[in-house]
């Protein structure tokens, strides 16, 4: 029995790496670069493979063959080690995120653990000390200045993001990630009262700060993966490229590919939390068979892409803000509104019953 569990958390594990989350990032590059054309009216890649769907293979190969370049005046070691800690956080995370119900009896999450979102909180977190440590090993000014501006501007979202969460744990009861996903399924998606059973009226007054908690959460993890309006760290007009400036070849491509994989991660995090995660009303779950264990996950890694869609969109869309506008949004509205929610929504749950 040891051995199966083993077994089937090493598969998990492999499948969710190489086959579902590098090809997502690869592609959510060509995605983006598509969005980007499409905003802008103008084609986009469309020479390598059909549409330019093998742009991503001449993009890694280019990055694989170009000179790896090392500075002099850098300190090498923390230089060569911040590409890693940029990438592997935005992997980690997805450990304890449920993408699916079950496969062949399978759970679909490598790690059903008991304090997931800490967890998640926890390894996010780590993101910071790559790109700080980038700006800094550089030894360069500008890369300096986005370290810098990186390590203020996670620490001022991601007390937002936590507190922006409170309510749910609240609602649900404990920090298990599967048992929020249950509770959605059995009681409405927090951000959609309609969908599923909402009968009583502490339900459809929880509605309003759930809303908010997924604006307040949504907006603060553009800011924690450094997308624009928030990409203050990678200012190019300001900073020539920020805390990757003086990186090249597959170092660089680390930096990039780790923006791109938090941004799974986080739009994972987001359906997991707000949309239902894989439940879909009137779709089964696995215990029905291996194909509505499949189906599952095909909605699941559905609903990511359209967040990721969303992420693109307003990339093309909004100006990036000024660097005092940043912060006092961060200081001043949502630490203010998240922590205000919190108060709501133990009013709610005190005085009406669920």
């Amino acid at each position: 029995m040891t051995s199966f569990l083993i077994a089937t958390s090493l598969l998990k594990i492999i499948g969710m790496i190489f086959v579902v989350i590098l090809p997502m990032v690869s592609y959510a590059v060509y995605a983006e670069r598509r969005v980007s054309a499409l905003i802008q009216d103008r084609l986009g890649p469309n020479r390598v493979g059909p549409s330019g769907l093998f742009q991503p293979i001449a993009d890694a190969a280019k990055f694989v063959f170009k000179e790896d370049f090392t500075p002099a005046t850098v300190n090498t070691f923390y230089y060569w080690l911040a590409p890693a800690l940029a990438m592997v956080p935005a992997i980690t995370t997805i450990a304890v995120i449920p993408f699916g119900s079950t496969l062949f009896g399978v759970p679909m999450v490598i790690a059903d653990v008991n304090v997931g979102i800490l967890y998640i909180f926890a390894i996010a977190s780590l993101g910071v000390y790559g790109i700080v440590l980038a700006g800094w090993a550089s030894n360069s000014k500008y890369p300096f200045l986005g370290g810098i501006r990186s390590s203020s501007q996670m620490i001022s979202y991601e007390l937002s993001l936590a507190l922006a969460v409170i309510p749910i744990f609240l609602v649900v009861g404990n920090l298990r990630l599967t048992s929020v996903v249950r509770y959605q399924i059995e009681h409405g998606w927090m951000i959609a009262p309609f969908i599923g059973n909402w009968t009583s009226l502490a339900k459809w007054l929880l509605a309003i700060p759930m809303l908010i908690s997924f604006f307040v959460f949504m907006i603060a993890i553009f800011a924690e993966t450094n997308r624009l309006p928030f990409d203050l760290p990678e200012a190019e007009q300001e900073l020539a490229g920020g805390y990757h400036t003086e990186y090249s070849s597959m170092k660089f491509a680390l930096f990039f590919l780790g923006e791109y994989a938090a941004m799974i991660t986080g739009s994972a995090i987001v359906v997991t939390l707000f949309f239902g995660g894989w439940h879909l009303p009137g779709v089964p779950d696995g215990s029905h068979g291996w194909f509505f264990g499949l189906l599952n996950i095909v909605v699941f890694f559905a609903k990511v892409a359209v967040l990721l869609f969303f992420f693109m969109w307003v990339r093309w869309t909004l100006p990036r803000f000024r660097y005092d506008q940043l912060m006092r949004l961060g200081w001043l509205f949502f630490f203010e509104i998240a922590l205000v929610n919190i108060f709501l929504v133990a009013g709610i749950l005190a005085y009406f019953s669920p």
